[in-house]
Formats: C-alpha cells, sequence, structure tokens
C-alpha cells in the first residue's frame, strides 16, 4: 500500500465518480415510457429533496463556518436518486440491471463520503484510512506497563511516547473517551520527570482524541520538534471535547455535558499529578483547530490562571451551534446569561487588563504574496473572527498576534498550522528555544489593535 496516496484528490476520487456515475446510468437505463415519464423524475425529485434536506440540515446546525463544496450535496442527492430508482424500478428491471442498482448505492455513498473527505481533510491517505479501519497503534503509541519499565531504564528514546489514559471525571461529571499523552523524549532524563510545560489540544467537531495524531500529524510534528532541540519539548494530551463522535459541546458547560469543566478541572489536575508538568500557568498553553479554536480562546480567556498562552487555528469568534438563538438553546438550555458567560468577547471584557497572557489566531485560505514568500490572509469569516478577538484582546493587554495559512479549512491545513507555530508556542511557555516572529504577526496585530472590536452575536 503507497503511504502517501492522496483519498482527497487525484485519481482515486476522479475513478470512483467515474464508476459510480457510469453504474448509475446504466442502472438507471431508458426503460420504458412509463419509466421516463414517471418514475425517472419522481426518483429524481427524491434525490434533489434528500440533497436539500442535508444542506438544509448543516446550515442549520451551525456545524461548519464555510460552505461545503456543491459537489458534496450533488453526490448526496446522487444517491437518494440512486435509492429511489432502485425500489422504483426493482420489479421491472432484468436480473443485470438490478444489480447495477444495486451497486450503484454504495457507489455513490462513497462519492459523497470522499467528497466530504477531500472538504475538511479528516483521512487524506489511503493509509491513514487503513489505520483508522483496522484501529492500528497510533504513533510513538505505548502502554502503560512498557511507559514506566522505559522510565525507570534511565535510557531518554529518540521519539517521544503516547500513552492512552482514562482521566477521573468525578469534579466535572462529563462522560468522555479515553484521551491520549504525548511524552517527550526530555521527560525519560528523571525519575520524577522534570516540570515540563504542558499542551492541550483540542479537534474540530465531530472528533475523537487521536484526530491530531493522525489527520493533524501532531505527533510527526512534536517528534521533529524533539529532535532538533535536544529531545526538549511539551507533555502534550489530546482530550475528549465532546464525548461522543456525534455530539458538539463548544467545549462549555451546559445540556450536552460540561466539557469546560471536564477540560479544567479533572484534565489539568491529572496531568499535573500522572506526569509531573508545571502547574504554572505561564507553562500551559491551549491549542485547537475549527470548533476546537474556538475553544482554545474560550479557556485560555476565561481562565487565565490555567493557561498562559493560546493557538486559535480557525476558529469562531464564539462558540457556535446554528445562529444565536439556535446556540443559546442548544448548548446552553436557553440561557442567556450562560451563553454570554461563555461569549470570548464578554469574559475578556469583563476580566478586564490581563498579565502574562499571550495568543495567536490562525487563518486559513491565505494567498502567497510571491514578492515576500509569504501567506497573506483572505478577508473570510475566519479572518474577521480573528480580527474582532485580537483586536478586543489587545485593548485588554492580551499579546495576540494573527498569522495565516496556505489551504482550506481542513485538517491538512490545520497540521501546517501547528507545525508552523509550534516554535513560536514553544517560546511562550518556556521551552528553552529562540524563535522568529511569524509572517504577518506584528502587522496584523497592530492592525487587529486599530480596529474596534464588534459586539457579540453573529
Amino acid at each position: 500500500m503507497e503511504p502517501r496516496l492522496s483519498l482527497m484528490h487525484g485519481w482515486i476520487p476522479l475513478s470512483l465518480e467515474v464508476l459510480a456515475a457510469i453504474t448509475l446510468v446504466a442502472a438507471v437505463g431508458w426503460r420504458t415510457r412509463r419509466w421516463r415519464l414517471l418514475w425517472m423524475p419522481l426518483s429524481a425529485a427524491c434525490g434533489a429533496a434528500l440533497g436539500g434536506a442535508a444542506y438544509w440540515y448543516v446550515r442549520s446546525a451551525g456545524i461548519v463556518s464555510e460552505s461545503a463544496p456543491v459537489a458534496l450535496w450533488a453526490w448526496i442527492a446522487v444517491t437518494g436518486l440512486a435509492v429511489a430508482a432502485l425500489v422504483t424500478g426493482w420489479r421491472d428491471a432484468q436480473w443485470w440491471r438490478r444489480g447495477l442498482s444495486l451497486l450503484s448505492v454504495p457507489l455513490s455513498l462513497a462519492c459523497a463520503g470522499v467528497t466530504l473527505n477531500g472538504w475538511v481533510g479528516y483521512v487524506p491517505t489511503v493509509d491513514a484510512a487503513w489505520a483508522q479501519l483496522t484501529s492500528a497503534p497510533l504513533p510513538d503509541q505505548t502502554d502503560h506497563r512498557a511507559l514506566s519499565a522505559l522510565q525507570r531504564s534511565g535510557i531518554v528514546p529518540a521519539r517521544g511516547r503516547v500513552v492512552s489514559v482514562n482521566i477521573d471525571s468525578t469534579a466535572s461529571g462529563f462522560r468522555h473517551r479515553d484521551e491520549l499523552v504525548y511524552l517527550p523524549p526530555a521527560w525519560f532524563a528523571s525519575v520524577p520527570p522534570p516540570p515540563l510545560p504542558a499542551v492541550m489540544m483540542i479537534g474540530g467537531e465531530f472528533n475523537t482524541p487521536a484526530d491530531w495524531l493522525r489527520a493533524g500529524r501532531a505527533i510527526e510534528t512534536l517528534d521533529a520538534f524533539a529532535a532538533a532541540h535536544d529531545g526538549q519539548g511539551p507533555v502534550v494530551v489530546f482530550v475528549d471535547s465532546t464525548g461522543n463522535f456525534k455530539v458538539d459541546t463548544e467545549c462549555v458547560n451546559g445540556p450536552r455535558g460540561n466539557a469546560a469543566d471536564h477540560l479544567t478541572k479533572d484534565v489539568v489536575p491529572y496531568l499535573i499529578g500522572a506526569f509531573g508538568v508545571s502547574a504554572a500557568a505561564a507553562q500551559w498553553a491551549v491549542v485547537g483547530f475549527s470548533a476546537g479554536g474556538t475553544c482554545a480562546v474560550d479557556l485560555a480567556v476565561m481562565h487565565p490562571d490555567l493557561f498562559g498562552s493560546f493557538i486559535d487555528i480557525a476558529g469562531d469568534a464564539r462558540p457556535n451551534a446554528g445562529t444565536t438563538s439556535e446556540t443559546i438553546d442548544r448548548l446552553f438550555g436557553g440561557s442567556h446569561a450562560a451563553w454570554e458567560d461563555f461569549d470570548p468577547s464578554t469574559a475578556i471584557t469583563r476580566h478586564g487588563p490581563y498579565v502574562g497572557l499571550s495568543g495567536l489566531f490562525v487563518v486559513s485560505g491565505a494567498g502567497v504574496d510571491s514578492g515576500r514568500q509569504a501567506a497573506v490572509a483572505k478577508h473570510n469569516g475566519e479572518y474577521d473572527a480573528a480580527v474582532e478577538l485580537c483586536g478586543l484582546g489587545a485593548s485588554h493587554d492580551i499579546d495576540c498576534g494573527i498569522t495565516a495559512v496556505v489551504g482550506k479549512h481542513d485538517w491538512p491545513s490545520a497540521a501546517t498550522a501547528f507545525a508552523t507555530t509550534l516554535p513560536w508556542l514553544m517560546g511562550h511557555i518556556g521551552t528553552p528555544v529562540g524563535t522568529r516572529p511569524l509572517p504577518m504577526r506584528q502587522q496584523a496585530a497592530a492592525a487587529a489593535a486599530r480596529r474596534s472590536p464588534t459586539s457579540p452575536g453573529r
């Protein structure tokens, strides 16, 4: 199996789409006059209704901050057409056409899935898909017994280690899946381990704790950083902010669970106690992508006593589960006061001047300035949210900046963003490494500070 064979573009998605189209055309066929005048239009209407319903649901649920590709809705509609044609044409179809009709349904559904994956980049390559299907071990993964043996051996490994943990949730009552912890080579340098800085990493909506490790290539980035800096690096916890793949909590406390309390009252104390990381807020950071980016800002500005730095990669201006009224209803049980409590703009304003809090906003969709060989942010929703929050934060003494990455709102861009910003982060939370300013950081921060923030709400 070719490890770099893309599932997002190239010949695999194209071949699948061509095969699905040929199969569906042959399955539907020309058939009888009644078929052409009644059942084909009815099947097409069913497909259009399914595509429209999917579009309406995604838009109304506030699942995404940018428009999905038209091809996604088209393939969902085609899937509906294939199902309807299978049902309405089964009785009068020849055996071979029945077989093609059966085959056209999963092929059309697969095309919708490939299109969706090409949009979000959740499974970028064939080997990533195989690892997901077979539940293959994560990069650098080990178990607790092997971890203890390595720690006692006095040998400092060349690469970090990842271990699955089941964090007690008594303080929050939040039901969550097992989470993951990355330990850099420096953690094995002594017993007890040195009080290393810590980073909490949060994935996007519809996530698992392993998403940053598989789709976001975080372990590859962390190991590369450690290799270049004598094994130094942070202890990183990849958290479960939703409790379920189908649930969106936006890291708030509400009817969907006390996600915020889990991250602050369960995870932080656990990492300090179990892995000996520094308890100082200045050496803690929170990083998130998409909905996780929104979480990162929210957690940092609401809990500056716990976090000294944050990186928001392609997040929204505030927790988002639809319109403002839908968000208040879905995430906060209709409580406007609870919504205000978790609105970053409101939290910043209520807190007043901050001391020692630094933040970086990363926006996707950038173009390239060929003269400067630098990414240039485009004025999209992510950029507007970053300017709003960074401007307000700067006016309250948060040392914040904005940078941009080329690419769209997907996991490959998130992976690039983390690799690009990790040196900045390490320079702020205490790992001894010199860093250079990121492209756009100073000028974007100044522009954000000059621009007056907009009011809360969508």
